[in-house]
């Protein structure tokens, strides 16, 4: 899209989408610069760090971690978006401690000193998600849709960082049973379906995944199970570990639970941005949905094929 960025934002690539799923952040610029959005680099940014396993160990290392990266942001005047939970978790929930923890920001900045760097709290750290909902709007983002699809049914995987703790979450309403995410797929004219368990973990935070690999794949199961149940056609997320989890995760749920589990799990798994792109029209290439290559051990893991071909004529 050519012309004057109605948004600025700088972009926080976090770790799994750059080394395990570049196709994830491929589609979220294409997406974010056709609405209008301009992306900045955070150069030098680190790891968030991941909440999950630094918070567990030291909060101190965690926050001063965390602030760190926000002053790059701070740096370059703008909110920063990320298209994962769990840095949207750290992100947001270090901004949010420090802005009403005093004696928690003089710490902070006391050790971010030693780099030249201090936070200021000036910016808002945002999933890409409140930047489609609240910043631009439905009307907004609706109006770009040119693809409907007709007979697509979608089981919506919230995951877990981006609802709560509720006092630090935007989206002021039931976290309980929250639409913000349905909402926005059903704008493609895709169906949202319920289905049992919804706002269940996808097995891999807290870092189950790397202490206990088949017990994260074991949540994994009993989610895939209920998705598989409901007659959804993919899995839609807007988290790069959720994603690697239910993607990854389907092929070690086969493998760990395969007396159990009857037919094996095959479900596409496929991130917020590469649906509302193909409804915009943008190309698949350009989204990350063809795969060009026949590398082993590398994703995605379950075919999205049949997604594409169910699509294939709404696309044409």
């Amino acid at each position: 899209m050519s012309g004057e960025k109605k948004w600025r934002y700088a972009f926080f690539l976090g770790c799994v989408a750059p080394n395990r799923y570049p196709m994830i952040e491929s589609s979220i610029r294409a997406v974010f610069d056709h609405l209008g959005a301009e992306i900045l680099e955070m150069e030098g940014a680190s790891c968030c760090p991941a909440p999950g396993v630094f918070r567990a160990f030291h909060i101190p290392t965690w926050l001063v971690i965390a602030a760190r990266n926000l002053t790059i942001a701070e740096d370059l005047g703008v909110d920063v978006i990320t298209g994962c939970n769990g840095c949207y978790g750290t992100l947001r929930d270090a901004w949010y401690e420090l802005l009403h923890e005093p004696e928690l920001k003089k710490m902070v900045n006391e050790h971010l000193a030693k780099v030249g760097r201090k936070f200021k709290g000036s910016i808002e750290p945002k999933h890409i998600v409140q930047a489609l909902y609240q910043d631009m709007g439905l009307d907004y983002v609706k109006g770009f849709v040119k693809h409907k699809f007709k007979d697509l049914k979608v089981a919506v995987h919230y995951g877990c960082h981006i609802l709560k703790p509720s006092d630090k979450r935007p989206w002021g309403g039931d976290y309980e049973n929250p639409r913000f995410l349905d909402e926005i797929v059903e704008i493609t004219g895709a169906k949202s379906i319920d289905y049992k368990d919804k706002f269940m973990c996808c097995g891999a935070g807290g870092a189950v995944r790397t202490a206990v690999k088949e017990v994260a794949a074991d949540f994994s199961r009993e989610k895939l199970v209920n998705i598989r149940d409901s007659g959804a056609d993919i899995i839609i997320d807007c988290c790069p570990f959720c994603h690697l989890q239910l993607d990854l995760g389907q092929m070690e749920a086969n493998n760990y639970y395969k007396d159990i589990i009857g037919e094996q799990f095959k479900v596409p798994v496929i991130y917020l941005t590469q649906l509302l792109g193909l409804s915009f029209g943008i190309d698949p290439n350009e989204l990350g949905l063809i795969k060009n290559h026949e590398l082993s051990g590398v994703s995605p893991f379950i075919p999205i094929d049949p997604f594409i071909e169910k699509i294939k004529e709404e696309l044409l």
